[in-house]
This record gives structure tokens, sequence and C-alpha cells, in this order.
């Protein structure tokens, strides 16, 4: 099955490159949101290739937050895997749209597929912990959220 010039596998699942398999996008993501975690993901590994000390965790958050690492997206998840695909999501996000952009709770949460209403309790909760940690400033409405 092909799709886009990409060969998949029957359950869409896999990309298949060179005859080896390679866990595909989450289809759910929808195409802005997608592009710009793709634009992420490449804009990372080039800092790979130029040797960048951070690059790899980039990498590796883009990747998680498109669903091709971490839990399976076809797969019911786990709260610790939603959890950390939320994280990733979040991570992945702000170093795209740095120094001075910011990200809406909602975008994050899209990446959860159809039902990404359900998640934004969990998507406020692990930006308020990463805040906590990273001295990061949330806000709601344009005012400071606690």
């Amino acid at each position: 099955m092909e799709h886009d010039g990409v060969e998949r596998t029957e359950d869409g699942r896999w990309i298949v490159v060179d005859g080896r398999r390679w866990r595909a996008s989450d289809p759910s993501i929808p195409g802005p949101l997608r592009q710009e975690l793709v634009d992420e993901l490449m804009a990372a590994r080039r800092e790979v290739a130029a040797g960048e000390p951070d690059a790899r965790g980039r990498v590796q958050h883009a990747k998680v937050a498109l669903g091709e690492r971490g839990e399976p997206w076809w797969e019911p998840g786990t709260d610790e895997g939603r959890r950390g695909r939320i994280r990733a999501v979040v991570l992945a996000l702000t170093a795209r749209r740095a120094p001075s952009g910011s990200i809406c709770p909602s975008d994050v949460a899209r990446t959860g597929g159809t039902s990404w209403r359900g998640l934004m309790d969990n998507v406020r909760a692990e930006v308020r912990a990463l805040a906590t940690r990273a001295r990061w400033r949330s806000f709601s409405g344009g005012s400071p959220s606690t």
C-alpha cells in the first residue's frame, strides 16, 4: 500500500523504507500541527548533524509527539504513556515556537486523537509540572495561571 509516495503496511501502522519497517506517524494528528512537529523533527536532526548537544533530546521529543516512538498510537494507552506523549508534544512545540512563541493546550491535546477534549486536564497538569521544573511561566488568557 502506498500513500503520499511512501510505502506502508496494509494496516497503515508502519512505513517501509529500503525493506525496513518504521513506525508511521499518528494519522489522527491534524495536518498543520503534524507539519509543525515534522518541521521540528527535521530542524533537530539538522542540529544533531551539526553537533548541537541538546539536539538528540529534541529529536526524541518530536518523534514521541508524532507517535513514532513511545506507546503505539493504535493501542489503548496507559496513563504514563499519555503523560509522556503530552510532555513530548509540549517540549517539541515550545522548541519549535521559541523563543517568543507560545502553545495552546488544545494544540497539545489534539495529538491525542478525536477525544482530545478529554485530555485537556492532563495537558494542563503536565504543563504545570514542566513549568515548575523548568521555571517556565504558564499563562491562561494572558494572565499567569496556577
